[in-house]
């Protein structure tokens, strides 16, 4: 297993000037690690909507490269996502799925189903063209920056240790992050 700091450091290390959409725990530790804050949407209290808004977003910009900051429990509440990601075919997304196995930023309760299904199959199945699974640290280094790179859509899991501290919120509203983002978009930056 991948600490999930580490994780999200390797990403952010490589991000460029890629968008970022992260959902709920991934919206709560990334700002530590964010090179591009401006460009960073965090989405908090909506579960399962990361993947859409990303899809939403990398269609309509195709020139930005966009990286979706997933939790297993969110992207089982929008599975469905997964197909029209593969059916829209946008080049320009990634989709990384941190598996811990919890539902961690409410109160740790287990994902249903842990450690019967494999994300990594079913993007397979919904028409991803780059699939990668990172469970170890030596993995993902040695294929991250191809995972990045590669025209997509790609799908990246990566298997992370929770982060069992208390939850707290994010630092930025949506809200406030979308405003930003639309101001740097627009002045092309």
């Amino acid at each position: 297993m991948i600490p999930v700091h580490n994780a999200l450091k390797a990403i952010a290390d490589r991000r460029g000037d890629a968008i970022v959409v992260n959902t709920m725990m991934t919206a709560r530790e990334w700002p530590p690690f964010t090179t591009r804050e401006e460009l960073d949407l965090p989405l908090t209290g909506c579960m399962g909507k990361a993947s859409s808004l990303g899809l939403g977003i990398a269609l309509a910009r195709p020139d930005r490269k966009v990286i979706v900051l997933d939790g297993d429990g969110s992207l089982l509440m929008n599975l469905g996502s997964l197909v029209t990601i593969g059916n829209a075919k946008p080049k320009n997304m990634v989709h990384c799925v941190f598996e811990n196995g919890i539902y961690e930023v409410t109160g740790g309760q287990p994902v249903p189903g842990e450690g019967t299904f494999n994300f990594a199959t079913i993007a397979r199945g919904a028409g991803f063209p780059n699939i990668y699974e990172f469970a170890d640290e030596p993995t993902m280094a040695a294929q991250l920056d191809e995972a990045l790179s590669n025209p997509g859509p790609t799908f990246i899991t990566f298997r992370v240790t929770p982060v069992a501290q208390k939850v707290d919120r994010p630092r930025r509203k949506t809200s406030e992050a979308v405003k930003q983002l639309k101001e740097v978009l627009a002045a092309g930056r």
